[in-house]
């Protein structure tokens, strides 16, 4: 062989063993990608898993039952959904573990607890910067009576509802506390003249 065709060979030995590197140096690249995407799909499905979606007729029976009224026993509740005690418990817990059931509170009254009166306000700040939210936020959660308090869309920035004794209770939170939250611009209190519908409940 001729020692042109000699370095050639030697050329193209050296690009193909180049190009053999680079397939290989990609190719691990290429399954971290495939796992990361099929890991997606199972992620999804926990998430899933615990969505409204997923509840059979079984859970949302229990469901109901526990809106209704959240002290029955195990032992009753599950004669009312027709499971055995054991496997309505496990539901309960699962459904408590997936965050489906929040919580387990007694209702009270309003008027027995002294709070018969309802007002619904509307709050505008001065100023709209992350700041200015924050800080009225951690404020209005320190509002004695203040049930919720949601940022809205609109003419408004938030509206709270508002348990109080009376129209005397609320003028002096009014006056002394509402009125100074912090950033407030505006605000219009509605007090509620007759609830038509107040209810945990949701539809299941």
């Amino acid at each position: 062989m001729s020692l042109r065709r000699k370095c050639f060979a030697r050329n193209l030995d050296n690009i193909n063993a180049h190009h053999h590197s680079l397939y290989f140096g990609i190719k691990p690249l290429n399954k971290t990608k495939v796992r990361r995407v099929a890991a997606a799909p199972a992620a999804a499905r926990v998430a899933q898993s615990t969505s409204f979606e997923s509840l059979d007729r079984i859970d949302r029976a229990i469901l109901r039952q526990l809106q209704t009224d959240a002290s029955i026993s195990n032992v009753a509740l599950a004669a009312k959904v027709k499971l055995s005690a054991p496997a309505c418990l496990r539901r309960v817990e699962r459904l408590k573990e997936s965050g489906m059931i929040r919580g387990v509170v007694a209702l009270i009254d309003p008027k027995s607890a002294g709070a018969g009166m309802l007002v619904i306000i509307g709050v505008v700040l001065d100023r709209s910067t992350p700041e200015s939210f924050a800080e009225f936020e951690k404020a209005a959660q320190k509002v004695p009576g203040c049930m919720e308090c949601h940022v809205v869309t609109g003419e408004f920035d938030y509206f709270m509802t508002i348990r109080t004794r009376d129209s005397d209770s609320f003028n002096r939170l009014h006056a002394e506390q509402l009125l100074y939250l912090p950033g407030v611009r505006q605000i219009r209190s509605f007090m509620v003249l007759k609830e038509i519908l107040s209810t945990t409940r949701f539809p299941l």
